[in-house]
């Protein structure tokens, strides 16, 4: 198959388009044609080399974490899953024309949705609803704060949070703050404005996507006892918090939530902007355009 291969950590010139051994399922994997991917901030880190203390590559090695294609075929232990099914959902080394995928990490995707488009939700809308509901552990009536909340994963986390009945505050930049308002959110705020998170009121829990100086602004404002929940780490200044619980999300595998952001998606009750459509052999111009900054995901089709 044709893949995308990275022998070295670097920038996005180390990643080549070229042959690659096909993956063979085990007894427990489904065999995918990837119909699409998405770049995600953790591939980058992963080839940069940023991520190789806790996700190092084996050279030569295949990024990519979303999936979204058409099964070929099943492992003997597999039930559920027959050739010519459309699925998606989070998997590794998904930078290729075809990868391999735990069958309780895929999911049937719901009809109506694009099979290519639907390559965009598995990594971020999964770690949007676990931020949200392992993290923050939000509660029906509590107030939360959602930094980035205009980006793909603070998108889910404000639809989750609002569909448990809690009171969401979108944290974004000064440039969003009209745009926010499309959120469906209580509150916007901008992060950038020092005055106007100085005059929040105090927090149940903040959802953070963007750590920086907006995380130590705003750990200060979550309630003794309250919660912050991010994936990217605790705020620098969470030592002088000490009543503030931290806790760090790291996304999992999560059919059932994957599912239900999907149907969300398709009922225009969430929308996960897609910035670009690139082919796969462009991998590294498209992470290039991810690193100067878009709204949205780009997504590779081989």
């Amino acid at each position: 198959m044709k893949a995308i291969v990275v022998s070295k950590y670097g920038g996005p010139e180390v990643m080549q388009y070229e042959d690659f051994p096909d993956p063979s399922p085990s007894s427990d994997e489904v065999l995918v044609r990837v119909a699409a991917t998405s770049i995600n901030p953790f591939d980058i880190m992963r080839r940069s080399g940023a991520a190789k203390a806790f996700a190092p590559i084996s050279f030569p090695g295949v990024v990519g974490v979303d999936v979204a294609g058409t099964v070929i075929s099943c492992g003997k232990n597999v039930k559920g899953f027959s050739a010519g099914d459309r699925v998606f959902g989070m998997a590794s080394q998904t930078y290729a024309e075809l990868c391999v995928v735990k069958a309780d990490s895929l999911a049937k995707i719901p009809a109506g949705l694009d099979l290519v488009e639907a390559a965009a939700l598995p990594l971020v809308t999964t770690t949007g609803y676990q931020l949200i509901t392992k993290g923050a552990s939000v509660q029906s009536g509590q107030t939360v704060l959602v930094t980035g909340a205009f980006g793909s994963v603070g998108r889910s986390a404000v639809f989750t949070a609002k569909s448990r009945d809690a009171r969401v505050v979108a944290g974004v930049r000064q440039k969003q703050v009209e745009r926010a308002a499309a959120l469906n959110v209580d509150a916007v705020v901008s992060v950038e404005d020092q005055g106007a998170v100085a005059n929040l009121p105090m927090l149940d829990a903040v959802a953070d996507t963007v750590n920086g100086s907006t995380a130590s602004s705003l750990v200060g404002k979550v309630k003794a006892g309250g919660i912050f929940a991010s994936v990217l780490g605790a705020p620098q200044n969470s030592a002088q918090y000490p009543s503030v619980k931290i806790v760090p999300v790291y996304a999992e595998p999560d059919v059932k939530a994957l599912l239900e952001l999907a149907k969300a998606v398709l009922e225009g009750k969430l929308t996960i902007l897609i910035a670009a459509k690139k082919p796969l052999k462009e991998a590294g111009a498209a992470h290039s355009l991810v690193a100067k900054g878009v709204d949205g995901k780009v997504l590779l089709v081989p």
